[in-house]
């Protein structure tokens, strides 16, 4: 990454863990910051944080829960207070609750919408003054396939992250002539404990529809991530980035 003085500092949401936790490896390999942020297993951040805590980089881990706005001021500032400042913002977090629309409860929606969605305005809000007065930031949103195919059993994930493309393209509008990006990644199927879950038969289904023929690695998404919020890329911004092997072109 192009970087400038002084260090870039970056939150990355769900930081510690699958996707995540590539992003926060590649970002702090890069001389970053990473304040990464987890909802419930400790163990996982402090584990990466002091692996790449050895490796020479600067990571921080911060407890909060995107879907609670209250959370999302509250790490925000913890960082402000640590390092003066919040350059690149990647909402990442995420959850599913899987049903068909006709088993899932308005519990199992709002749940979902609440931590993919309302999460990434909540950090973004957050984090977005101080961006406006630095004249500089890089917001990056990770949607998912799902978000522009669609998928049964899904209609909650799916919503909530197509969802995410335009609250990246509006935000992308609202601040473009403040020194501010606002870009989006979709992933396809990417080889995660997530996707490990799914049986092998509903696999060999998945597989046959990605043209490269394989899953993603969650470092591949990393790449991408990493590209959009380089000092280098101010002319990306309201994009939407697939990453999916090609299942949706």
């Amino acid at each position: 990454m192009t970087n400038t003085s002084p260090q870039r500092v970056a939150i990355v949401t769900g930081g510690a863990r699958g996707i995540g936790a590539a992003i926060t490896t590649a970002l702090a390999k890069s001389g970053v910051h990473v304040a990464a942020g987890y909802s419930s297993n400790a163990a996982a951040a402090e584990e990466l944080a002091g692996k790449l805590g050895a490796e020479g980089c600067s990571v921080s881990v911060h407890q909060g829960n995107v879907g609670v706005p209250e959370d999302c001021e509250r790490v925000v500032q913890e960082v402000l207070d640590s390092h003066g400042r919040v350059d690149v913002l990647v909402n990442n977090a995420g959850i599913t609750v899987d049903k068909t629309m006709r088993r899932m409860s308005v519990e199992d929606w709002h749940a979902v919408l609440r931590i993919n969605l309302s999460g990434a305005f909540y950090m973004s809000k957050s984090v977005l003054e101080q961006m406006i007065a630095n004249k500089y930031g890089r917001i990056v949103n990770i949607s998912s396939v799902v978000g522009q195919m669609g998928n049964i059993g899904q209609v909650n994930y799916a919503a909530s992250k197509s969802g995410l493309f335009g609250f990246t393209q509006s935000l992308a509008r609202e601040t473009a002539n403040k020194g501010i990006t606002v870009n989006c990644v979709a992933p396809g199927y990417i080889e995660t404990e997530m996707v490990a879950a799914v049986p092998e038969a509903a696999m060999e289904k998945i597989l046959a529809r990605i043209p490269v023929g394989r899953l993603g690695q969650a470092h591949e998404i990393a790449r991408a991530v990493q590209f959009l919020v380089d000092d280098d890329a101010g002319f990306i911004t309201g994009s939407v980035i697939s990453v999916n092997g090609g299942m949706d072109m």
